[in-house]
């Protein structure tokens, strides 16, 4: 089994990428599953209804969402609903959405995708340890589980996926829109990077206009960002999974310059 996860589809250059180059990546590296992470899909803030749907259009299966799921408030309008949309499991309690799903390949095969937040420099949530222990019991022993592992600090990601080893597939690290080039297997049998990195646009600071972000760093005044455009890139991993036991057998990066893309967002 072949599982294909994209890092952060930031803003309209992002989704152009993922519409115009997702369907041949899953062609050419024989893709059984797509998972993508979306918080930043609509304007480089937060996901819409209709952001949502250019995304399954394009080919991927489930999005994860991450600490930016409720900046853009139609999320609240649909998240309910839309059974492929995961957040963070170790949210608070009560918030809408779900912090896993359950989905299934041509095969049959059971696939669990789910979300922990990090807690080092992010918004406070609930330990995503303790609740990392508490989805596996509610998830039970699924063959394949990949965890999207959402954090700022490389520590706290490396932490979670070596305490997470062997238990599920893949711990996916997503957030900091910058490509890591640690990709391996770890003892357990799971498949491990620390970030996979922003599939939009890199002439950029993490996906927005150079120079409305250098000036805020320079003046320290909050500056309106806007969304680059320049050298729009697709950064993805593919894990390539034994069905049976759900462990994770290879883990290779793929970044892939997508044709050019003229319009700012």
């Amino acid at each position: 089994m072949r599982i294909l996860f994209v890092g952060d589809i930031f803003g309209r250059p992002g989704r152009f990428a993922l519409a115009n180059h997702l369907p041949a990546l899953k062609s050419r590296y024989h893709v059984d599953f797509c998972i993508a992470n979306g918080e930043n899909a609509a304007g480089g803030k937060g996901i819409t209804r209709e952001v949502a749907q250019a995304i399954y259009a394009a080919g991927v299966d489930v999005i994860t969402l991450g600490n930016h799921a409720w900046d853009n408030k139609d999320v609240f309008t649909f998240i309910d609903e839309d059974r492929r949309l995961v957040r963070a499991y170790n949210f608070p309690p009560d918030v809408p959405g779900r912090g896993f799903v359950c989905s299934r390949i041509a095969t049959g095969q059971e696939i669990i995708v789910a979300q922990l937040c990090g807690r080092i420099f992010m918004t406070p949530v609930d330990c995503p340890f303790r609740r990392a222990e508490d989805l596996l019991r509610e998830i039970g022993k699924n063959a394949v589980s990949v965890i999207d592992m959402h954090g700022e600090a490389t520590s706290e990601k490396s932490a979670l996926a070596w305490f997470l080893d062997g238990r599920v597939t893949a711990v996916i690290g997503t957030h900091t829109h910058v490509p890591t080039a640690d990709e391996r297997i770890l003892p357990g049998g799971t498949a491990y990077i620390t970030d996979v990195g922003m599939t939009g646009p890199y002439d950029s600071i993490i996906g927005m206009d150079i120079d409305s972000v250098i000036k805020q760093f320079k003046t320290a005044i909050r500056m309106p960002f806007k969304v680059a455009s320049a050298n729009v890139h697709i950064s993805c991993v593919l894990i390539t999974v034994d069905h049976e036991s759900g462990k994770a057998l290879s883990i290779e990066r793929i970044f892939l310059k997508a044709h050019d893309f003229g319009e700012e967002e």
